[in-house]
């Protein structure tokens, strides 16, 4: 079952969210956060694929303090967009709006509760996982990590990249692993967006195999006491 609902950040903003719940009590809560196109379809997707593996799935809508309802797709122009909305997304914001989503899952399960985030989402799934209190966290292909390397997780992080992503230099993960030994970075011979179906760039097996280590790593954090 999915449903929209709203969310209210520690500011009083009030921004949309995408709930996706699993059949039965949710083994953990997990927050999904978007690429640079908005809680579109593929987001969406994510949620659900995650809420039949039985976590409570909430994405929020980290672009609605500058325009609601934003959903984009992956031609040329919206690509454009969205790299628009994303260069202007100040991170203590969508911190705050997070921070939100974390607090709604954990008013509705007593379960773990961590991040997942793709693109735009990766990098900030980073920052969750230095600045606020998720109990795990997950990145894909997070273009800004690496400048925030000097930051600490306060809990397990997992991370994916794609060598072939001109977006993401092999240095910038290098770096990031450099200064966080303990942080579960993986590589596939993949691009850009490699998890993401309505994109050029997906890649079936680099997907499977990134979903597959993400799922382990979440179901190791729900089980912990």
């Amino acid at each position: 079952m999915s449903e929209s609902v709203r969310l209210k950040a520690s500011d009083g903003h009030e921004l949309a969210a995408y709930v996706s719940w699993p059949s039965g009590a949710p083994i953990a809560g997990l927050v999904v956060l978007q690429e640079a196109f908005g809680v579109n379809r593929h987001i969406r997707s994510v949620a659900d694929g995650y809420a039949k593996d039985g976590f409570l799935a909430v994405a929020p809508a980290l672009y609605d303090r500058m325009e609601r309802g934003v959903e984009l797709g992956y031609q040329p122009a919206e690509l454009e967009k969205g790299i628009a909305f994303a260069r202007r997304l100040h991170p203590q914001d969508a911190m705050k709006d997070i921070a939100a989503a974390l607090g709604y899952l954990r008013k509705h399960t007593e379960k773990p509760c961590g991040v997942i985030g793709y693109c735009l989402g990766g990098t900030m799934a980073w920052l969750a996982a230095t600045r606020l209190d998720p109990d795990v966290a997950i990145g894909y292909y997070g273009g800004h990590i690496a400048q925030a390397a000097e930051e600490n997780p306060r809990c397990p992080v997992m991370l994916h990249f794609g060598t072939l992503d001109k977006h993401i230099p092999r240095e910038d993960v290098e770096r990031v692993q450099a200064a966080h030994p303990e942080v579960r970075i993986f590589c596939y011979e993949a691009d850009h967006g490699f998890n993401c179906e309505d994109r050029a760039s997906y890649n079936a097996v680099a997907a499977q195999q990134a979903r597959d280590r993400s799922l382990e790593f979440l179901k190791k954090a729900s089980r912990r006491p």
